[in-house]
């Protein structure tokens, strides 16, 4: 009997030793989470000979001052630009529409610096160059999000102009200079509506389209920057790279050129989006 249960408990020993895992087994862990990485994508076109403004302004002239070899001997290099303050990427400043706004060098950077969302009109706006971003887009993006605007966002609106830029004739409605090519003018805008919707409803930093206006081509009164520098809400336009950006998530840095009591100014804007490594 003593040697029976000697035999089963020696059994019982062998068999829990079986049952141990191997050192060649991998026990159960967490993967570890996806490492993300910052990406900077520029939403600014570049000057030039090429760069498009309003048909009534002044276009953007480099001049060369010198280029080559001084009798120092360095090479050296510069040059002299002039141009309109409201032409290529740029920001248009409370004052421009509203007699009391802020101008370009007081504007808060807070203002110019933050979360942002774009609302993609692109599958209606594209083919269509007097078309009107209204309430319903946006109130359609927020449905698609399942939240509102976020306070304090900068908002962006793609309609896919900007890859017209700079062909005139596509991205303006015109390749004519002066007051009377102002009625051929012809590209998608904010409609007033959704303007006046977006100052009451919502609490927006700043506002930005990749078109050459924040109003529409054919706007006779100019209302939607009315309604929107008269609250101190900055306009972005002529903005470019929109399809680069996701719906929401991103950030924006918007740094126009510091000019003491201007209307608007060159603005080097970009966006700051966050991507998961693969």
């Amino acid at each position: 009997m003593k040697t029976l249960l000697y035999y089963l408990l020696l059994f019982l020993v062998f068999m829990a030793c079986n049952n141990k895992p191997t050192s060649t087994e991998k026990p159960h862990t967490t993967p570890p989470p996806k490492a993300s990485q910052k990406k900077i994508i520029d939403l600014s076109h570049s000057y030039s000979d090429e760069t498009i403004y309003w048909v009534t302004s002044k276009e953007f002239k480099l001049d060369t001052v010198f280029e080559g070899q001084t009798d120092k001997g360095y090479y050296y290099s510069a040059n002299n630009f002039s141009t309109s303050e409201h032409g290529g990427t740029h920001i248009d400043a409370p004052i421009h529409f509203a007699k009391n706004g802020l101008t370009v060098d007081e504007i808060p950077l807070e203002k110019l610096i933050g979360p942002a969302i774009k609302i993609d009109i692109y599958s209606t706006a594209i083919n269509n160059p007097d078309y009107l971003v209204s309430i319903q887009d946006i109130k359609a993006w927020e449905k698609r999000q399942g939240s509102t605007i976020p306070d304090g966002s900068i908002v962006l609106l793609q309609t896919g102009f900007s890859k017209y830029y700079p062909d005139k004739v596509k991205y303006l409605g015109t390749d004519k200079r002066g007051e009377h090519a102002v009625k051929l003018l012809h590209f998608p805008g904010l409609s007033p509506e959704a303007a006046e919707w977006l100052v009451k409803n919502r609490n927006i930093k700043s506002i930005g389209i990749d078109t050459p206006s924040i109003d529409y081509g054919q706007s006779e009164y100019f209302k939607s920057h009315v309604i929107l520098l008269e609250e101190n809400i900055p306009v972005f336009e002529n903005l470019t790279n929109l399809d680069r950006l996701p719906l929401n998530g991103f950030e924006i840095i918007a740094l126009p050129m510091k000019i003491k009591g201007g209307t608007g100014a060159p603005l080097r804007i970009v966006a700051i989006v966050t991507e998961d490594e693969k």
